[in-house]
């Protein structure tokens, strides 16, 4: 596995890979890997032939307050973990060589920021689409993977890409989780023993609301606020969002259908901040 730090560099191997008529498949990331980024890697692998993954902490889409300066990582761990799943290039450029001191522009996306994490944390997925748009401009990739856990985001590139005409297949990953039912995050390593319990909040009412979908419930209302009452019996558990939405367009419904998607976030501890998801008409 070839370790790239340089933009430059990067760009000039994607260059070259292209030019010997091979895809590439592309996983952005910001590292301390666990189980599902690594399905992403293999998802990569089976459209491509050359497997690029990138390790950068993104700081423009980190509010005030936020985890930017802990965000967990073990850089060795990493490239260890990378290099057993085939991956061939690891790009890890710094901050000053992806935003110099001159760095002027950013990308937006209409309207799906407005809703979920978005209303929740300003300005977040303004940075989460300008990084995207500057790793694909220097990687070019073919395909690239993201993961359903994070479903918001994942629609926003999906805009993104067929707006800006960027020729890049988005490929979905299902959300892997633990054997207990927690979606897997990097920001699972904040969690001791008991904090983990509340986090368990999440999927646990995720699998409710499905439940009482099948039953025949569909006030989306009555559904929030048995959600909001079963959260909050886990004690570490502050509930910043229940929502439930289109998954077409992530605006808010009143009455739930096969295309409701449920989704969630919650702090726990008072500072892990988690999110789930699932469609009420699903089985995960």
């Amino acid at each position: 596995m070839d370790v790239i730090t340089r933009p430059e560099e990067m760009a000039a191997r994607s260059r070259q890979i292209r030019q010997q008529g091979r895809r590439i498949g592309f996983v952005p990331t910001m590292g301390f890997f666990h189980e599902g980024h690594l399905a992403l890697m293999r998802m990569a692998a089976r459209h491509a032939d050359v497997v690029v993954v990138s390790l950068f902490v993104n700081p423009i889409q980190f509010g005030e307050n936020e985890d930017l300066d802990c965000y967990p990582s073990n850089w060795q761990r990493d490239c260890n973990l990378a290099e057993q799943e085939d991956v061939a290039i690891l790009f890890a450029p710094d901050r000053g060589a992806m935003y110099p001191d001159d760095f002027k522009t950013t990308v937006s996306v209409a309207q799906l920021p407005r809703y979920l994490c978005g209303a929740d944390r300003p300005g977040h997925f303004d940075g989460v689409t300008t990084v995207v748009c500057k790793l694909f401009n220097l990687i070019r990739p073919h395909a690239a993977v993201f993961g359903e856990k994070d479903y918001q985001q994942l629609a926003i590139i999906r805009q993104m890409v067929r707006d800006l005409n960027m020729g890049v297949d988005i490929l979905a990953h299902p959300i892997v989780r633990e054997p207990d039912g927690l979606a897997m995050s990097s920001r699972n390593s904040y969690l001791d023993k008991e904090l983990r319990k509340s986090a368990l909040s999440l999927s646990r009412a995720a699998r409710l609301a499905r439940q009482r979908f099948a039953d025949g419930e569909r006030d989306t209302g009555v559904l929030a606020r048995e959600l909001t009452k079963y959260i909050q019996g886990y004690p570490a558990a502050r509930i910043n969002y229940i929502s439930f939405v289109d998954s077409r367009t992530l605006a808010p419904v009143e009455h739930a259908d096969e295309n409701t998607l449920l989704a969630l976030a919650v702090t726990i501890g008072g500072k892990v901040r988690l999110i789930d998801n699932t469609l009420l008409a699903g089985t995960d």
